[in-house]
């Protein structure tokens, strides 16, 4: 019934479904009348303290702004010939407006990071900094794009009202193009580079910096250079080729047909590249010729530059004038002038003609231009008018000239240098491909780029990383993984223990006697070992360079026997057997040909050798000779038993003698030991592969980078050695400080120092040091006299001596007797004004001990 049911608080939705249930006699539950007061009151109370409620999102700014009172007054004011200049800029710009209505405005003075008007040239703080990188056009442009963060234009139509101060947008870390392009002018014109600032109009992909579509530069190949084969001198006696015989019908119905489909291969590739480009192909953009772009123009000339280019701020990447991403230009500047372009852009870029000079392709701002003006010749003119162009000469002296920059010094510390990115990580995306950079000494592992090829665009597919290390100690330098087949190669340069160039390995089977190949620096090895392949069941070495003429080694292993071991995934310690070691040698032209071997073949499962020697010249087979190895050939120290029936032998020549059995007794005894040499090398190859992986194991797991001693910052022993240093001698100063002597302390110590002292052993302890420090000081005093007294006693006696023996002195003896009176002269002068600053010093220091002592706080209450 609906007088037992609990009161409880409806809510209305929705009015009109509400007015439309009363009507119909539906709705006497749900009206609003039925509300009750206390749920309304919940209800609102709730809404109070909702509205209390207020979120706001965070600005991320990873570099806080300064304060406009940081900044140096340049900053946020203008002197009187920066107020000219902006005045001159007004009046220009108003001229420009007034002759070419049609025309997007002059980018000239927009405000600076303080809200102050600045002329855009004045903006630009030519700087070279302290680094090898920056001072090539290349590392300017990939420092800047990779320290920078790009902000888009907003609206992408509309120049910007603001450009920021290079030194501003260093700290910041971030900025638009046309900070962009400021700061890497800048750069450029320190290291001597003929740049200016563009300010034109780009396509979608390049003011958003989208690089979706563009090859990533590091897959980009590098173009080769086309060897041109040499013709052959045909010398007039040499023996003519043998005829061709083949039909020149069927060679010409050959040619035409590999001819054809070539021709249709390449119409293939065409089509299928032109239908891939349509599927890829950005749609449409609507403000396509509107879009505002500011970047960086490069002249020939200066720096050894063969041709103009241009260079993108925010990619670092260096494009012709005639690139297609690039619509038109307004205007360029850089910090000496403002030249705005005259010319047709309906065709892009690719017409135009940077000669500045040129007046009517280049209006210039102001009249001191630097480049050299070209002139039309008036007939008119009078050439012998002297006067006009001395007038001339006065209005030319009476130009503007361009202010120096209101900008800061452009600063950067080697850290700063070193990260090169927001928080040292970027990562840049590109067709069918991923960039990721990271700081050097960022990663553990030294990792400073990676690359990540793709299949598909969108990224999901992978088929293989590239990654370059920098700084490591192991020597590594790229390593490159394929997904696809598995394989992963490891680059590294010189350095390493066993002279390790190169290594190509499997992923899912990295350990030993298995599928790898190894390259070596074989000019620093002694073995001249430049190839390693190996696999489960073979080894194949190559060398060049060696005494002994090999230049192949190839062994083939047979299967282990099956023994019983503890389970482990590490190889068996047992040596795989070797069933065939093959070695080839090059020609020795010290042997004769017949004796010259070219290839030995130690059959180690069958006990045989087989050599075989080089052709000779005029021979189409080469000689051969098969031994049987004797039953005691393994046995140390014996002697080999020797038969004839133990070597069989095939001479080309059927003339010559055959050799003696001495001969070929003494040649198997030799090929005894050399087959035990070469398994003995063949083992130390194996063990060698086995010491690279496992380096290569613990390099991995430490993954140590080499730190210079100059980096104190980050060189740990270096900081450890220099804070243990300090800490000594900070503790040896203070040792000294406690190790100053008392004056007090030995008289203290006569009557036994005690922790208070009475009048009487005060009267007494000041009565001693004082009669200590007059005693001392007397006999300082009289040390002085003594010495004067001795060296004037020895000076007298040698005057005495002279006077003795004067006339039988030669000229020697009398310069050396003249050398000794002036040096015991000196000596004596020196003593003698000691001693009188001896007597007058004597007396203060007196008085100020006697000062000490009453001051002293040991003594002082009895004074």
């Amino acid at each position: 019934m609906p007088s037992e049911q609990p009161e409880s608080p409806a809510i209305v939705v929705d009015d009109e479904g509400a007015e439309q249930d009363t009507e119909n006699g539906k709705g006497d539950g749900a009206t609003d009348e039925e509300v009750s007061a206390e749920a309304l009151a919940a209800v609102t109370e709730m809404q109070e303290e909702f509205d209390k409620i207020k979120l706001e999102m965070p600005k991320v700014d990873l570099v806080p702004d300064l304060d406009r009172e940081a900044y140096p007054y340049a900053y946020k004011e203008n002197d009187n010939k920066e107020k000219l200049v902006l005045q001159y800029a007004e009046n220009f710009r108003r001229q420009y407006v007034h002759l070419y209505r049609d025309r997007k405005p002059l980018f000239l003075a927009p405000l600076n990071e303080c809200g102050v008007e600045k002329f855009v040239c004045t903006s630009i703080r030519p700087t070279l900094l302290p680094f090898q990188d920056l001072y090539n056009f290349d590392g300017c442009s990939e420092f800047v794009a990779d320290y920078i963060t790009f902000e888009s234009l907003d609206p992408p139509i509309e120049l910007p009202k603001t450009m920021m101060s290079p030194t501003t947008v260093l700290r910041r870390q971030k900025g638009t193009c046309f900070d962009m392009s400021n700061l890497l002018c800048s750069l450029l014109l320190g290291a001597g580079f003929d740049a200016y600032v563009v300010c034109g109009y780009a396509t979608r992909e390049t003011t958003l910096c989208d690089e979706t579509r563009e090859i990533c530069p590091l897959m980009k190949k590098k173009d080769e250079v086309k060897q041109t084969e040499e013709k052959k001198v045909v010398k007039k006696y040499t023996v003519k080729p043998p005829k061709d015989l083949r039909s020149k019908f069927l060679l010409q119905q050959e040619a035409r047909r590999l001819k054809e489909q070539e021709k249709e291969d390449e119409k293939r590739k065409l089509e299928e590249e032109q239908r891939q480009e349509e599927l890829e192909k950005p749609p449409e953009d609507e403000l396509y010729g509107l879009r505002i772009h500011c970047w960086v123009l490069v002249l020939a000339g200066k720096r050894e530059v063969p041709e103009n280019f241009f260079l993108e701020p925010m990619t670092g990447n260096a494009y012709p004038t005639s690139h297609p991403n690039y619509l038109g230009i307004e205007s360029l500047w850089n910090n000496t002038n403002y030249w705005v372009n005259m010319q047709d852009c309906s065709q892009g870029c690719k017409d135009l003609i940077f000669d500045l000079g040129d007046c009517t392709r280049w209006e210039f701002m102001f009249p001191s231009n630097e480049k050299p003006i070209l002139e039309l010749p008036d007939q008119e003119d009078d050439e012998l008018d002297f006067e006009d162009d001395e007038d001339e000469q006065k209005e030319e002296e009476k130009h503007m000239d361009m202010p120096p920059s209101w900008v800061e010094g452009i600063q950067l510390t080697p850290k700063q240098f070193q990260m090169r990115c927001p928080h040292g990580k970027k990562m840049l995306l590109y067709k069918r491909a991923k960039l990721e950079k990271f700081a050097h000494y960022l990663m553990k592992d030294g990792l400073v780029t990676r690359l990540s090829i793709y299949s598909d665009k969108e990224l999901k597919d992978l088929v293989s990383v590239k990654e370059w290390f920098s700084h490591r100690n192991d020597n590594l330098d790229i390593r490159v993984h394929n997904h696809r087949s598995g394989l992963v190669t490891e680059y590294y340069v010189k350095g390493r223990p066993q002279q390790l160039r190169e290594q190509t390995y499997k992923a899912g089977s990295p350990g030993p006697e298995s599928d790898r190949t190894m390259l070596f620096y074989h000019h620093a090895r002694v073995d001249g070992l430049v190839k390693r392949e190996e696999t489960a069941q073979e080894m194949k070495e190559y060398y060049e360079e060696r005494e002994d003429f090999l230049y192949s080694r190839q062994v083939e292993f047979a299967k282990r026997p099956r023994k019983l071991e503890p389970a482990s995934g590490q190889k068996s310690s047992t040596p795989r057997p070797i069933v065939k070691i093959i070695d080839r040698f090059h020609r020795n032209s010290a042997k004769k040909a017949n004796e010259d071997v070219a290839e030995v073949v130690f059959l180690i499962a069958e006990d045989r050798i087989q050599l075989t020697f080089h052709h000779q010249d005029t021979k189409v087979t080469a000689a051969t000779r098969d031994f049987i190895k004797p039953p005691n050939a393994n046995d140390k120290g014996a002697i080999l038993t020797f038969s004839s029936e133990m070597t069989s032998t095939f001479e080309v020549d059927p003339l010559n003698k055959p050799a003696k059995n001495l001969y070929v007794y003494d040649m198997l005894v030799k090929l005894v030991e050399e087959e035990d040499k070469t398994v003995a090398c063949v083992r130390d190859s194996e063990d060698e592969v086995r010491n690279i992986l496992n380096e290569r194991n613990e390099e991995e797991d430490r993954s140590e980078l080499d730190i210079s001693v100059y980096d104190t910052e980050r060189n740990e022993k270096a900081k450890k050695h220099r804070i243990e240093r300090e800490r000594l001698q900070l503790e040896e100063k203070k040792r000294r400080e406690e190790l100053e002597l008392d004056y007090l302390a030995p008289f203290l110590a006569q009557i036994g120092d005690p922790d208070k002292l009475t009048r009487q052993q005060a009267l007494k302890l000041k009565e001693d040091c004082l009669a200590d420090l007059k005693q001392r000081l007397i006999d300082k005093a009289n040390l002085i006299q003594a010495r004067f007294e001795k060296e004037t006693a020895e000076l007298q006696k040698k005057q005495q001596w002279y006077q003795q023996n004067q006339v039988n002195m030669q000229k020697e003896d009398e310069e050396e007797y003249l050398e000794y009176c002036s040096e015991a002269m000196f000596r004596i002068h020196i003593l003698e004004l000691r001693l009188n600053r001896h007597k007058e010093m004597a007396p203060h220091k007196y008085m100020a001990l006697e000062q000490k002592l009453r001051t002293d706080g040991r003594l002082s209450e009895f004074f």
